[in-house]
């Protein structure tokens, strides 16, 4: 598997660098591609299964399937990367992205609630992929720059999912246009983003970041069996702090977005409206990921760890009071729900790359994944069940208290360092 890599990556650090920057650029188109595909789904699917099933408490559902279908994904994704390398692994799950985008279509034509579920489930894997290659872009970072570097794959996905969401209503009228209901046309847009997102990467991504960063660490084996223990040891509560700092992020984040366009819906806004927010939220999310990763690395992760929990409780104590007829309110809410992700999502993958050896690294972050893919289904299906037996506020408020159990982690950890 690595002797081709071997005789093509046996370069010296500056070639190294050289791949890096080819790679960067990359992952830039493929994310700005697939941020198209992932904010065009996340802004209608609880509005399509409201309408095919006609009630709102199971209006988080569909947020908790193609979670959940990330989940599965992420194993499948970090496998195939850790065996094979990135690019086989992230072009794969764009694929699946795709045909689940089709499914839903087709699911919205026949009006068939159980096929709705099972191609959103499949949709799901283009969501793992948009996250998995955050981790490809640190692959070949030095350690000082790694949280930039996995910003700026991260921002890549500005552009697309600031688009996607104000295509909703074009995209809903051609989907009519062609026999197919409004609320299935964002799905167009997803299968054709997350098919050319694949495109690109199966044929551009070359060297493969993890294989070349494995050859390099083959030829500078200087790490002692001292180090190698006490990093071992390092590592597993690096990683347990930085999957519950990404955890509970994903948690919150999921569970108030998917709920804000139903919210908005029941107080008489149209599909151009929750578009707009939900934009603004998903510019939130990645945008600021430049000025995010430069300060992880200025001034440590667990800084901006604890600044992502006080960020998402003042996300959500604005949404709770924000008037339901307000749309710049609730865009003020949604954006800081993005940017609190943004702070736990970046600090996060920098500690969990920090720590975890090449060797298993691909297999680990994939494993981190499926926990942030579940605790986003958990946030999906449980939202729609506590706004129709509370409210919207209700939900907002209690997302943001528990945004705040990270802070007792990460200054227990700041305090064992």
């Amino acid at each position: 598997m690595t002797s081709t890599a071997s005789a093509s990556t046996t370069g010296s650090i500056p070639d190294a660098a050289h791949a890096q920057r080819r790679i960067l650029r990359v992952l830039v188109a493929s994310q700005i591609l697939s941020g198209a595909g992932l904010a065009a789904g996340v802004t209608v699917g609880a509005l399509l299964a409201q309408d095919m099933l006609g009630t709102t408490s199971l209006a988080g559902l569909p947020s908790a399937l193609f979670t959940a279908g990330s989940a599965l994904t992420a194993v499948v994704v970090g496998r195939i990367s850790q065996a094979r390398g990135r690019r086989p692994g992230l072009a794969a799950g764009y694929l699946t992205g795709a045909v689940g985008s089709m499914g839903v279509i087709t699911a919205a034509v026949l009006d068939n609630p159980v096929l709705l579920f099972l191609a959103l489930f499949v949709y799901g894997a283009g969501t793992a992929t948009n996250l998995q290659a955050r981790y490809a872009g640190a692959d070949l970072a030095a350690p000082a720059h790694r949280a930039r570097a996995v910003s700026t794959v991260l921002v890549a996905t500005t552009l697309g999912g600031v688009a996607g969401p104000n295509l909703a209503a074009p995209t809903g009228d051609l989907a009519q246009s062609l026999g197919i209901p409004n609320l299935a046309g964002p799905f167009l847009l997803s299968g054709a983003a997350y098919g050319l997102a694949a495109l690109v990467l199966a044929t551009c991504l070359r060297p493969d970041p993890l294989l070349v960063a494995r050859d390099l660490a083959a030829t500078e084996q200087s790490v002692t069996p001292a180090d190698t223990t006490a990093s071992a040891h390092e590592a597993r509560g690096g990683v347990v702090l930085g999957a519950l700092v990404m955890v509970l992020t994903q948690l919150v984040m999921v569970a108030i977005m998917t709920m804000t366009p139903v919210h908005m819906h029941d107080h008489g806004h149209g599909t151009a409206a929750s578009g707009l927010v939900i934009a603004v939220h998903i510019g939130a999310m990645y945008l600021p990921s430049p000025l995010t990763g430069w300060l992880v690395d200025r001034f440590g992760r667990m800084k901006l760890a604890a600044a992502s929990g006080l960020t998402l409780l003042a996300a959500g104590v604005f949404a709770a009071t924000a008037p339901g007829d307000s749309v710049a309110l609730l865009a003020l809410a949604l954006a800081l729900l993005g940017l609190g992700w943004n702070f736990g999502l970046v600090s996060g993958t920098a500690i969990i790359t920090d720590f975890v050896p090449l060797a298993t690294r691909a297999k680990t972050q994939g494993m981190v994944d499926v926990s942030i893919a579940i605790a986003g289904a958990t946030g999906g299906i449980s939202s729609g069940i506590v706004v129709a037996a509370t409210s919207y506020p209700v939900l907002a408020l209690t997302g943001g208290v528990l945004a705040l159990a990270m802070l007792p982690a990460v200054a227990a950890t700041a305090y064992r360092r």
